[in-house]
């Protein structure tokens, strides 16, 4: 049982706990509402087409292809293409598997390192200062080794493993950051959308109105060659259709615009414009509009999400920080054959095998090391304070 102890001892020095603060994620915030007044049942109904009142739910999740519910088949092509080939999204796709593979590449320092080498070299002995390696006398040889090192060090106080978890929380982050960009592009396209049907109705009432004002300008012109009306009437009606004139060329050239957006959003250039137009008549708001709680929203607001992850990654950099100070223990065999020859390169008395442990204590730094910890303190604070922030 004796015997047993040192080697239960060093595993409880290896298995140690990782220094540095165990992050919790912050409480939700202590409110209930968005505002200070009650929100209505629903909205106010117009007699316009697509007028209709809209009813607030409380605690209603909203759907996760939310734009189908304004039952437009355009706009669900519109954006399923915007998601396949906008280069944010696949930006943000790319960050984020960058992410996980720096993730796993930090957790391979869990493992032993293992390196094979071989190393053939010839030499010649200064036979005036030494006598010659070889037992032929021969100042000249060649020298053949192979041998295969391992080494390994056991995370004591958790350096690596606060390395991972602020990884970990990075690519976190990096995946909500991918929500938000997918969020934002859904609804970058859906109020373009709406706002070329808005401007294709505008355009739509202001040449009717210029088509009023002509046939208004064509009577009075007629009335006035009969003596009816006076040239001032003319003159007033001229300057008003001059009016309704001038406001059609700003609603075409944002007309224009919008659509140049709605074909960059799905990643083409406006050479390449898409052939989907939109109509304020084909869109149809949805009946329910979902109020959840603001506990709740913060826990699927993408944002918030990557706020608190970085928040995590933050205060995991505390722990790397403090580990730095700490003793760092390593373990490092060394085993292989060296010989004259290849022919002799395994044969007797041409092994040697070295076995070795290492401590190494930081003694002094001129001040890097605390100043790195207290750095790292005070990154938590400001996203902390960024994570507050993000939820006001």
């Amino acid at each position: 049982m004796s015997s047993r102890l040192p080697f239960l001892a060093l595993l409880a020095l290896v298995a140690g706990c990782a220094v540095g603060p165990d992050f919790q994620p912050p409480a939700a915030p202590a409110v209930n509402s968005y505002t200070t007044e009650p929100l209505p049942p629903q909205t106010m109904m117009t007699d316009n087409t697509g007028g209709e009142s809209q009813r607030f739910i409380d605690d209603m999740d909203v759907p996760g292809q939310w734009w189908t519910l304004f039952h437009s088949q355009q706009l669900n092509e519109l954006i399923d293409q915007a998601l396949k080939t906008n280069p944010d999204v696949q930006s943000a796709q790319a960050a984020l598997r960058e992410a996980r593979e720096n993730v796993y590449a930090q957790q391979g320092a869990y493992f032993p390192s293992v390196q094979g080498n071989f190393s053939p070299s010839r030499n010649k002995t200064a036979t005036g200062t030494l006598s010659p390696a070889t037992a032929s006398g021969n100042p000249s040889y060649s020298l053949y080794t192979g041998q295969v090192t391992v080494s390994y060090a056991p995370d004591v106080f958790g350096l690596n493993r606060r390395t991972v978890e602020s990884l970990e929380a990075q690519a976190d982050a990096q995946r909500f950051e991918l929500e938000a960009t997918y969020l934002t592009l859904t609804s970058n396209v859906v109020a373009a959308a709406i706002q070329e049907a808005s401007l294709r109705g505008q355009i739509a009432a202001a040449e009717e109105i210029i088509k009023i004002e002509t046939d208004a300008l064509t009577i009075l012109r007629h009335q006035f060659s009969l003596g009816q009306v006076a040239g001032t009437d003319v003159a007033a009606q001229e300057a008003a259709l001059a009016q309704a004139q001038t406001n059609l060329p700003p609603l075409e050239k944002q007309l224009a615009q919008e659509h140049d957006l709605l074909t960059e959003l799905i990643g083409h250039f406006p050479s390449e414009a898409h052939s989907a137009t939109f109509e304020l008549a084909e869109l149809h708001l949805p009946g329910n509009l979902p109020v959840s709680l603001p506990a709740k929203l913060v826990q699927q607001r993408p944002d918030i999400r990557a706020a608190e992850a970085q928040l995590h990654s933050a205060s995991a950099e505390i722990g790397v920080a403090i580990a730095n100070m700490l003793p760092n223990l390593t373990f490092s065999a060394n085993d292989g054959v060296t010989a004259i020859s290849l022919d002799r390169l395994f044969g007797p008395g041409t092994a040697f095998w070295t076995l070795m442990a290492s401590l190494t204590q930081p003694l002094f730094e001129g001040g890097q090391l605390l100043h790195k910890t207290r750095a790292a303190r005070a990154a938590f604070d400001a996203a902390a304070a960024e994570y507050r922030s993000t939820v006001l």
